[in-house]
């Protein structure tokens, strides 16, 4: 116990588990006001998702960057849920088809003429200690509508997903709405409220 609240006292940077630094820099954006450091996971670090949830794939990654770094660790999970398709690719997003072009063609094939096109990103973040166990875990979710084309090219599944609220895909957010209405965004905002107490933030 001793132990902990020296790592809670001393430990104010945290990793975030992903060796992408778009990902690391929107995630750091998210946590807002927090004072904390982010950094991104080691380069040579890579976790495969074996996991049966989107808390279970986060949490391999969390706990394997606090065992790495010896600090505290934040992952997430995520993936787009259409309904029609009993929430495929859902898990599966990431390995959905070989490049993004593949994956949209290979949705709306599927969905082909169907009227009925809501669909989700949801998001799983969790915190892992330095002793790799998960302390914290939330979930986000942003609801759309999946369009019969790509707004833009060159764009993934978030090219597809109309967010009403923002009048705009969801690859079209910009930091505030990625935030506020992103599946991310919520995520680390249920998540603040945790991370600030655990890791002694004022």
């Amino acid at each position: 116990m001793e132990a902990l609240f020296c790592w809670l006292s001393l430990s104010l940077h945290l990793t975030i588990a992903t060796g992408n630094p778009v990902k690391v820099a929107e995630i750091e954006a998210m946590l807002g006001p927090l004072s904390i450091d982010v950094q991104r996971q080691p380069a040579d670090l890579d976790v495969e998702e074996t996991g049966n949830s989107y808390r279970e794939n986060a949490e391999l990654k969390a706990s394997a960057a606090s065992l790495r770094t010896g600090g505290w660790a934040l992952a997430d999970d995520s993936g787009l849920e259409v309904d029609v398709l009993q929430g495929a690719p859902g898990l599966y997003s990431a390995r959905y088809a070989s490049g993004n072009d593949a994956k949209l063609q290979l949705i709306l094939h599927e969905l082909g003429d169907s009227p009925y096109r809501s669909a989700c990103f949801r998001s799983t973040m969790v915190l892992c200690d330095p002793t790799g166990t998960c302390r914290a875990a939330a979930e986000g979710i942003c609801w759309g509508e999946l369009l019969r084309a790509p707004a833009y090219p060159g764009g993934g599944f978030e090219s597809l997903l109309w967010v009403r609220e923002a009048r705009c895909t969801y690859g079209e957010l910009n930091a505030a709405q990625l935030s506020r209405l992103g599946s991310r965004g919520k995520a680390a905002r249920a998540l603040a409220p945790q991370l600030r107490e655990l890791l002694n933030l004022s």
